[in-house]
């Protein structure tokens, strides 16, 4: 193979950042084209690439960039099935979102910098991924956050931005800090910063410190893929742009966590400790997130939950010692989460709003956007994971690898030994991903029965354009909350960029059906092994019977669960609540959270007393803000009163001194020389009684 293909893979949406950057506004009808066709042609490279590499090969190329007094820095490019596997991802999600930007964000002055940092942010995903050399891996690792920080703040002019970029940017940072060491720490045990020879200690049994190594490693993952406790950033997210959203969520940052603890799962599995706290931090995870994601009337942030609960399957598919299901779950999820976000973009585009109980009351909505219903609805069965869809076989494997180490029979193909994972990690995985399918279902029915197929909405339909009018012209007052609902809702509001009076251009409409495609076929090429098996480590990835059975029937009682709580508050709400008033009315996007109220929520009647700490993140960031963000802040305050008070009081004081002498030493100066002798003999004379006492 030519290296000159892999080296243009992330270096071509680099350079398209920069030529962006450089010409976007002074000729901004440049900016488009250089967005999109660094970025399209970096996607077609890497399928180029991962077929001539073909399955069960690998490529390992380096040159050293420096020495360092230890272990050598080398520019190493390392291609194997994974590799290959995750830059198709990441070219088809990029290139899918920068086409689909070019419609969301056609009026935004800000669009050659957002492109920029898209192309940016994809290049430093390539990098990551392409990486043969820890270092270097380090570098894409960080360019990602930096990107994410600019990109989720893209409008800066909100607070909500602001302080949302902010955060994502110190919550990765603090888990970056122990990664970093952990780096550091796993490139002095193995003599080399290079992936190849790493993976050779660690089969070799040369690393001295592998607990401690792969512990350090999980605080930079758990920050990256906003697993707990670092995982408060995400849904906070949702503040930049929605195609933003899709690709953090779906092929970059989060995944990058993932991808590195499969990339070096040899090293993990030499310590039981860290296998069961990585199953623990998944579990948590897992749970948390569909509890949470249950309780969100935003429906960006019902997504974010997702995702960091789908990142938690993978974290545990890890942590039972099968990184194929992990990676197989990881390219299934990028596939259909990136078409989720940007299928919510073109609804929120047309509602004007993230709020679903906004949605609820906006009649014919389903019917205004019919490709985002179609291909929102194949996403969510994904997600839920019924046959025959991607999401099925990814979830099956993942639930089929916690089985095994359950069990005692890791399928590690040939990473290491069954025994290397506990099996306490394999039960703890196992029960809590079963748990999480059932809480994934429930609210990926919610959403979709809430957000389309309301009552409310369909009513207002009926009523005919009379209602529709008088309801419109009461559009200006507030709707009261009802009795019991909580007003401050967790929201995280975006500018409108496109105008919900013209329909959705096609540049929004394709990117959702190229999406599709791969949503509902990708799974079956894990059923044969001479398909994605043999382009991964060569195991199996057909799901188990038993587990099939327990996954999908628990993933059913979910979808019916939901429905019948759906139905159920609709019931109630026709015989003893009447509907708003202004049913049919577009709401404002700011009231949304204190107007807005799921009357008919089926959220509510599943959670029961839960529901309204799940819907605050069950108080994890009040509790990091009274731990941390107190502290801290009182800590500065002190110290600026210190420096103010204190510090500068003596800095003051010393100049005033020195300016009083001044001027009384100025006053003995008079110009007057008979003064001045006078004083001189009187020295004198003083001097001489001195000396004479």
């Amino acid at each position: 193979m030519n290296l000159a293909l892999p080296a243009l893979v992330p270096a071509l949406p680099a350079l398209g950042a920069a030529a962006t950057l450089a010409v976007g506004k002074k000729a901004p009808g440049l900016a488009r084209p250089l967005a999109i066709v660094p970025v399209a042609v970096s996607a077609v490279l890497a399928l180029v690439v991962a077929l001539q590499l073909g399955t069960g090969q690998a490529l390992d190329a380096a040159t050293r960039l420096t020495p360092t007094g230890g272990p050598d820095i080398a520019l190493a490019l390392h291609l194997d099935g994974f590799s290959s596997l995750i830059s198709v991802l990441v070219g088809l999600v990029a290139t899918c979102v920068q086409v689909y930007s070019t419609a969301y964000l056609r009026k935004d002055p800000r669009y050659p910098s957002y492109a920029a940092l898209v192309s940016l942010f994809t290049a430093a995903m390539f990098l990551v991924v392409y990486s043969g050399d820890l270092i270097v891996l380090l570098v894409g690792w960080e360019v990602m956050g930096i990107c994410s920080y600019f990109l989720i703040g893209h409008h800066w002019e909100t607070e909500d931005a602001r302080s949302a970029s902010l955060k994502a940017f110190l919550v990765t940072k603090l888990g970056d800090v122990p990664f970093l060491f952990g780096i550091f720490l796993l490139g002095a045990d193995a003599g080399s910063f290079r992936i190849p020879d790493v993976l050779a200690a660690a089969t070799d049994g040369r690393l001295g410190h592998p607990t401690l190594i792969a512990l350090l490693l999980l605080a930079g993952v758990a920050g990256k893929s906003a697993q707990f406790p670092l995982h408060t950033w995400l849904p906070d997210a949702m503040a930049g742009p929605t195609p933003v959203s899709a690709l953090i969520h779906a092929a970059t940052m989060v995944a990058a966590g993932i991808y590195l603890v499969a990339r070096l799962l040899p090293v993990f599995l030499l310590s039981g400790a860290a296998l069961v706290v990585l199953a623990v931090m998944a579990a948590v995870t897992m749970i948390g997130s569909a509890l949470c994601a249950l309780a969100q009337d935003d429906l960006k942030r019902v997504l974010a939950y997702s995702t960091v609960g789908q990142l938690g399957y993978m974290a545990g598919a890890l942590a039972a010692g099968d990184r194929e299901a992990s990676v197989f779950h990881l390219v299934s999820h990028g596939a259909f989460k990136a078409l989720l976000f940007l299928a919510a973009g073109v609804v929120i585009h047309a509602a004007h709003t993230n709020s679903i109980s906004a949605m609820s009351r906006i009649p014919g909505l389903r019917k205004r956007v019919p490709d985002a219903y179609w291909t929102m609805g194949i996403a969510l069965v994904a997600l839920v994971g019924l046959p025959p869809f991607s999401g099925f076989f990814s979830k099956e494997a993942v639930l089929t690898a916690a089985e095994h180490a359950a069990n005692g029979e890791a399928l590690t193909n040939g990473l290491g030994p069954a025994s290397a994972v506990p099996e306490a990690a394999g039960w703890i995985v196992l029960i809590s991903a079963g748990l999480t399918a059932l809480l994934t279902a429930a609210y990926a029915t919610r959403l979709f029965l809430v957000s389309f197929h309301s009552p409310q909405a369909e009513g207002a339909q009926a009523a005919g354009a009379p209602q529709a009018a008088a309801s419109q012209a009461g559009a200006s007052q507030a709707v009261a909350p009802a009795a019991g609902h909580e007003a401050d809702a967790p929201y995280s509001p975006e500018l409108d960029e496109a105008d919900p009076a013209t329909a959705e251009p096609p540049a929004m409409r394709w990117p959702l059906w190229a999406l599709a495609i791969p949503t509902m076929g990708f799974g079956v090429a894990g059923l044969r092994s001479d398909w994605l098996p043999a382009l991964l480590d060569g195991g199996s990835l057909r799901p188990s019977a038993v587990t099939a059975v327990i996954g999908t029937g628990l993933a059913v009682v979910g979808v019916l669960a939901a429905y019948g709580a759906w139905r159920s508050a609709t019931a109630r709400l026709a015989t003893g609540r009447p509907a708003p008033a202004d049913a049919g009315r577009v709401p404002e996007q700011a009231g949304a959270p204190a107007a807005e109220v799921i009357v008919a929520d089926p959220g509510r009647t599943l959670l029961g007393p839960l529901f309204g700490p799940a819907r605050h993140g069950f108080g994890v960031d009040r509790l990091y803000h009274a731990l941390f963000v107190r502290p801290v802040t009182a800590a500065a305050r002190l110290v600026r009163f210190l420096d103010r008070e204190v510090v500068e009081t003596y800095v003051r004081g010393s100049g005033v001194g020195a300016n009083l002498l001044g001027r009384a030493v100025r006053l003995a100066q008079t110009g007057n020389a008979q003064t001045y002798l006078s004083a001189l003999l009187a020295g004198v004379v003083l001097l001489a009684v001195l000396v004479a006492v």
